[in-house]
């Protein structure tokens, strides 16, 4: 343990002399296995220490793919379909790469004899080096949440922010949660029951990818098997893709009833209820949920309940039966702004010239709407929020106190933490520093340049305070059921109430108060997909580290780029640049920031009600846990896990019906079905199956973008009229106007 390095004081690799012990691999005893049976049938329980790891080819490849992820999944953000390329997708193109560099380049060893020694080619390519070139290229995928900030500011304000004052936010909130994921690592990733199950879907990858295995007669390898899926998820996407796109949401209850406003208004997969929709495209099952095939069943079964009750409960009977603040004046699923009357609200003219609410002109164009749906969101979201401060206090609360305790004793470990205690740790100060600097950083930023950001110095440390007390539960909630509930409705809540008026103010205490605990998060799950696969802890910490700095600046310079050179881009007249997930932050911005939580949620608002779903979150794991205790032979009470019931439709919008109706789908065949009828066929394939189905798809819609949608060649005929349900959109109550809409009497 002692003569173990991590190869951390070289920026390229060293000689095979000077690194670890040349052992062999080593395995525990076979009986001994981590208790989690996905963990057991998926992770290896193998090592060996003496593999390479920080080499050239690591380094080229992983910055390689950090950057290309960036800029495209920045590029593709801004689309009215955003399409996400995951890391998946350069987890599988690396490896011809990996293996040609290491056919190719010299095996030359560099300043032989030195500290400093080291070689462009220490060996074949190995899974160590994959891990690491994945976790980088992880840096540039899904998106960076502070862009939303610059994105509003310029395009739909239209205001002032320089492009320094935009790397500063994006660079911080990116970098920030390194410090507290530091301080939870002990609660987070060492324990067996922390098991993050989307990194189950990597893990079964990179063994498909390196270990070497005997085909059975009549099937397949799992690397055969990967790419038979993946050639036909990358030919089947031309179809929903470019072809025939009304595959992303059939909507056949619209085409049954193409002139009722009602039935479109339940059947519609995208503006409405979704009843009946279906959605036969990849992108359509895991763009906002991620892959239901990595969900487990029963946190897929808890989103379905909760799903269900909102949606086909909750909604019909607020909307149709009481018409709850007005609901029939407006669409029965909106994000959109409105006035009274049921028209769009003309934000425009509530901005005086200092960037601030004027309450004059506010008064004057009256009071702000929302759609019922819009504002049940946004009650869930606080139910969400304390119900999973309750849930984990009550069914985690003795694991953490036992968890303290043993931190500063000698602790029992699971088979992967022991065989992760051979390698040096990173230390505590590391974590600290990297805290402290950002947080001054920060506080300097936001009062240098408080024209440009509005937020003061007491703002960025009750934010950081915020995404500290709530990485724990929530990190607990994301490593068991894969589902992370957000903090974003909270800190624009508090934020509003405190000062309201400022804008962006408010979406700046949103992104350092949410963003920053999502990227620790993000941190503790590559921490633990490095803690399955042996990767010594302080490569991964560099890695991350660097990786996140790439992806900041290539992600803010593709959207300056774009916001720069694309005319009109997010606008109305849009058709293809609409930038779906900015206007419903622009929209959030205006009603927390700008108005104010007390003009909407508050004694001078419509909405004050909507505070109960606090008690109503805090109260509902009271009601499992107590069931727990009566019924302990019942083992599903245990399964019913409140935050994730509550929080199933965080999301929604922009997420809509059809997402959730086909993830719904997918998580009940692969997580029952399969799972328990065919556990060896999903042992093998189920994971191999997610990845190759998000590479095929990622590499077919660069392709359709860069030759046929980037010269806007497109078909237009019936197949290609997204959901075919117009007046889904329509309101219901009487004398409403409203273009393309008939007019109830």
């Amino acid at each position: 343990m002692e003569d173990s390095t991590d190869q951390i004081t070289s920026p390229l690799i060293p000689s095979r002399s000077h690194e670890r012990p040349s052992s062999s691999s080593t395995s525990p005893p076979p009986e001994e296995n981590s208790p989690i049976p996905q963990v057991a049938l998926t992770v290896p329980t193998t090592d060996d220490p003496s593999l390479p790891v920080l080499t050239f080819r690591m380094w080229f490849l992983g910055t390689l793919s950090c950057v290309l992820l960036s800029f495209l999944n920045q590029f593709f953000w801004y689309r009215k379909e955003p399409l996400s390329i995951t890391a998946i997708s350069a987890q599988i193109a690396v490896v011809p790469l990996g293996r040609l560099m290491a056919s190719t380049l010299t095996d030359r060893i560099f300043f032989k004899g030195s500290r400093w020694e080291f070689s462009l080619n220490p060996g074949p390519f190995n899974v160590k080096e994959h891990v690491l070139i994945t976790i980088f290229a992880n840096s540039g995928a899904g998106s960076v949440y502070a862009i939303h900030v610059v994105t509003v500011v310029k395009t739909f304000y239209r205001q002032h922010m320089s492009f320094l004052v935009s790397l500063i936010v994006v660079v911080t909130t990116q970098v920030l949660g390194f410090g507290w994921a530091g301080i939870f690592r002990k609660y987070l990733v060492e324990p067996a029951a922390m098991w993050w199950p989307a990194n189950l879907v990597q893990v079964s990858l990179f063994r498909a990818l390196h270990e070497k295995e005997e085909r059975t007669k009549g099937g397949l390898t799992r690397t055969q098997f990967f790419v038979v899926a993946f050639i036909c998820s990358f030919a089947y996407y031309v179809f929903p893709g470019y072809l025939f796109q009304m595959l992303t949401s059939l909507s056949w209850v619209c085409w049954v009833f193409p002139t009722s406003i009602l039935a479109q208004q339940i059947g519609s997969g995208l503006y409405g209820l979704g009843l009946g929709s279906i959605g036969l495209d990849w992108s359509t099952i895991s763009s906002y949920l991620g892959s239901p095939l990595a969900s487990p069943w029963f946190a897929t079964a808890n989103v379905a309940v909760g799903f269900v009750f909102i949606m086909y409960i909750l909604t019909p009977i607020c909307y149709y039966w009481f018409n709850l603040y007005k609901a029939t004046t407006f669409p029965i699923f909106s994000d959109g702004l409105f006035t009274g009357k049921g028209q769009k609200y003309d934000i425009s003219t509530i901005v005086d010239s200092n960037f601030h609410l004027d309450p004059a002109a506010y008064t004057r164009q009256g009071e702000l709407y929302i759609s019922t749906f819009f504002a049940l969101t946004y009650g869930v979201g606080f139910a969400a929020l304390s119900a999973t401060i309750v849930h984990v206090a009550l069914f985690h609360g003795r694991e953490i106190w036992q968890q303290s305790k043993s931190s500063f004793q000698e602790k029992t470990m699971d088979i992967h933490t022991k065989m992760m205690s051979k390698y040096k740790q990173v230390p505590e100060q590391w974590f600290v520093l990297i805290l402290v600097a950002n947080i001054a950083l920060t506080i300097f930023a936001c009062e240098y340049y408080n024209d440009q950001l509005q937020l003061p110095w007491w703002g960025v440390l009750l934010a950081c305070g915020i995404a500290i007390f709530f990485t724990l539960p929530i990190g607990i909630i994301t490593a068991i059921t894969n589902q992370t509930p957000g903090l974003n409705i909270i800190t624009e809540y508090i934020i509003g109430y405190i000062y309201p008026g400022y804008p962006v103010a408010n979406m700046c205490f949103k992104v350092y108060g949410y963003i920053s605990m999502t990227q620790a998060i993000t941190f503790l799950q590559d921490f633990k997909l490095g803690h399955y696969m042996k990767i010594p802890p302080r490569t991964m910490f560099m890695t991350q580290v660097v990786g996140t700095l790439v992806a900041s600046v290539v992600y803010l310079g593709t959207a300056w780029w774009l916001l720069e050179t694309i005319p009109e881009i997010c606008s109305s007249s849009q058709s293809f640049w609409t930038c779906p997930s900015d206007r419903v932050f622009y929209d959030a911005s205006v009603i927390w920031g700008l108005i104010g939580p007390r003009r909407i949620f508050g004694d001078l608002g419509h909405y004050s009600s909507v505070n109960w779903f606090f008690l109503v979150g805090a109260i509902a794991p009271v009601f499992v846990w107590l069931a727990v205790k009566a019924f302990p032979q019942h083992e599903w009470i245990k399964l019913v896990n409140m935050p994730v019931l509550i929080g199933a439709t965080a999301y929604m919008p922009p997420a809509t019906a059809v997402n959730y109706i086909t993830w719904i789908i997918m998580g009940f065949l692969s997580g029952f079905v399969v799972y328990r009828y065919k556990p060896e066929w999903w042992r093998r394939h189920n994971y191999i199956l997610s990845g190759a189905l998000d590479a095929g798809l990622a590499f077919m819609g660069v392709l359709l973008y860069f030759s046929l949608g980037q010269h806007e060649i497109s078909l237009n005929w019936w197949g290609n009229d997204l959901d075919g349900c117009p007046l889904a959109q329509c309101p219901t109550a009487p004398g409403v106007s409203v273009e393309g809409c008939p007019l109830f009497t």
